[in-house]
């Protein structure tokens, strides 16, 4: 059964939890957490603390030895908001590889609420017509809209609990001063959540991370509300907090010393999104962003989770909204895509592609046109900028490099291995990239004439020799086995085969 590792570099804190895959589910393995503070300066000057750093490293190494006593299979490592608005990231990236080997991958705000919204969402026994997700780190504030698992809007908020503490309160208990200033920029921001989230009338609103579990526990111990916290016991509690000196904070059951330092910045913004977007209320969840970690890393794994059918429906759902967004032709990406994928999965034999190329190639089929906003002169070279720096909900940055590169040589250039973005590519899997590429451009070849001519292939392999049986519409596919003729001296070159086509 294997075993996966997710590591959260946060602004606050940092996180480890490991977790076996037995039968479909996640059980966990091992939790550890240590307040480092790493975004504490990067708030102020811009740059992380060489002390924080430091700390951080001590404590990832620390990870790496845990990690390593549970022989992981796989392990992904992210950073969020501290390590996304400082100076010197690529510095402490390169002390985390160098110190335990771990690739540090910095997240945005949009793919970090996606992957909260994925960890929640893969537990939920039912999911509720309309769902919004409260995440408050060190850094940030993600907020997450989703309608039955399809999310619908995710919006970033520079409203973490540490970087409005370092801005506005510097005395204890704050100054009326102090605490004005503060929640006036937290009101300038709420008001700048968009108007699908402020005015969704969500029932079931649900907040993750430490701030939310201190607010929850401390309502419930100040008898404030019971179960989840409401509007109003949001609103008591951060006017009660802002009064009390830090040891008078730290009293309080479930809120520690470290999380009384920030508590109040993160009590004001938790009232005032509520109010801003007219919640009832809000229930605290554990789950966060390394659940979400883990549950993509078991839907890759396994295809027949619950997390995999999620993983899907938010891959397919941005996959739609960046093609409309780019004025794509979907009936004729459809049909491409739908092609693409049934030739490869009758040439498996012949590709020997890990099954994952079938969804980076389905995803290429639906993006390779996005280059023609842009311009059409050099469209093939647009496409694969914009869905290299695209935000793809779900794709890694290697599956995001790979879709564009498989996107990019569509027209008339066929990549070779000594191309510039083939080598930009890990070098065990550029062979395999090209062959991807292959099979695109022959179901992209088959919608030539974007009549949805071709109605089915069936792939007949004998020997050296490759035969496309086509079967076309009524008004034949002569124009498509024309475009596909085209590319045969290509498939041999790649495949070592003989390929023709024969129409049925």
């Amino acid at each position: 059964m294997p075993v996966f590792a997710a590591v959260d570099v946060g602004s606050n804190s940092v996180r480890l939890s490991i977790a076996e895959l037995r039968r479909g589910r996640l059980a966990s393995l091992h939790e550890d957490r240590e307040v480092t503070r790493l975004g504490e300066r990067v708030f102020k000057d811009g740059s992380l603390d060489p002390q924080a750093m430091a700390l951080t490293l001590k404590v990832l190494r620390r990870f790496h030895r845990t990690v390593q006593s549970y022989a992981v299979e796989r392990i992904r490592i992210v950073a969020t908001s501290a390590l996304r608005d400082c100076q010197n990231a690529a510095v402490f990236a390169e002390w985390v590889k160098s110190t335990t080997g771990w690739n540090l991958e910095i997240i945005s705000g949009l793919e970090e609420g996606r992957l909260i919204h994925l960890g929640v969402v893969a537990h939920l026994r039912t999911l509720p017509p309309k769902l919004l997700l409260i995440d408050l780190g060190g850094g940030s504030c993600e907020l997450t809209l989703s309608e039955r698992g399809h999310i619908k809007d995710i919006v970033t908020l520079p409203l973490g609990a540490v970087r409005l503490t370092q801005e506005f309160i510097q005395h204890d208990p704050p100054t009326k001063d102090e605490l004005k200033r503060l929640r006036d920029l937290i009101a300038e921001e709420v008001a700048h959540i968009p108007r699908q989230i402020a005015r969704s009338d969500v029932k079931v609103a649900i907040a993750t991370s430490g701030t939310a579990a201190a607010l929850s526990a401390a309502a419930q111990v100040l008898k404030l509300s019971r179960g989840s916290v409401t509007r109003l016991a949001a609103g008591k509690l951060a006017k009660r907090l802002a009064k009390l000196s830090h040891r008078q904070r730290s009293a309080i059951k479930g809120i520690n010393p470290k999380r009384a330092e920030i508590v109040i910045a993160g009590a004001a913004v938790y009232a005032q999104v509520m109010a801003g977007c007219n919640l009832r209320g809000f229930r605290y969840s554990p789950l966060g962003l390394r659940d979400g970690m883990l549950a993509q890393m078991a839907a890759e794994h396994d295809r027949h989770t619950r997390s995999h059918r999620q993983l899907e429906s938010d891959r397919e759902d941005v996959l739609m909204t960046i093609s409309r967004r780019y004025g794509v032709d979907l009936d004729n990406a459809q049909q491409v895509r739908t092609l693409a994928l049934a030739l490869f999965d009758q040439l498996r034999p012949v590709h020997r592609l890990d099954k994952d190329f079938r969804e980076w190639i389905g995803a290429a089929a639906m993006l390779y046109e996005v280059g023609f906003f842009v311009n059409p002169v050099g469209r093939h070279r647009h496409a694969y900028y914009i869905i290299s720096r695209s935000e793809l909900f779900g794709f890694t940055p290697l599956q995001r490099q790979t879709i564009a590169t498989i996107a990019r040589f569509q027209g008339n250039s066929r990549p070779q291995l000594r191309d510039r973005l083939i080598k930009l590519l890990p070098a065990g899997g550029r062979a395999d990239v090209i062959k991807a590429t292959t099979i695109l451009r022959v179901a992209k070849a088959l919608n030539h004439a974007r009549r949805g001519a071709v109605r089915s292939v069936r792939v007949v392999a004998r020997e050296e020799h490759i035969t496309i049986n086509i079967k076309p519409g009524r008004g034949g596919a002569d124009l498509e086995l024309w475009a596909g003729e085209k590319e045969v001296a290509y498939f041999r070159e790649v495949f070592g085969r003989e390929l023709s086509f024969k129409l049925v």
